[in-house]
């Protein structure tokens, strides 16, 4: 979980970072938002690549214990029903 929320926080300060400078460079409403934007994924997904596929890990990890969890409930529901076909 905490590789989630740091990837979370640095793509956000990379948005910030991105924003603080075409602001500067005079940027302003929808045009820096839209340019922020879009610099910032591209630098995230240049710098964060590591980051990102160990949160990406995480979150699988995440789904396939849930998924094992709601399989095992169901199969012992299933058991303590009798069948009725």
């Amino acid at each position: 979980m905490r590789s989630v929320i740091f990837y979370t926080a640095a793509r956000l300060a990379i948005f910030g970072a991105t924003a603080g400078v075409l602001a500067l460079f005079g940027a302003r409403g929808f045009l820096l938002l839209l340019l922020a934007l879009l610099i910032s994924g591209i630098v995230s997904y240049v710098l964060l690549s590591a980051q990102r596929d160990r949160m990406s890990a995480v979150v699988v990890r995440g789904v396939r214990a849930q998924r094992d969890r709601f399989e095992k409930s169901v199969t012992k529901e299933d058991g303590a029903r009798p069948r009725t076909d």
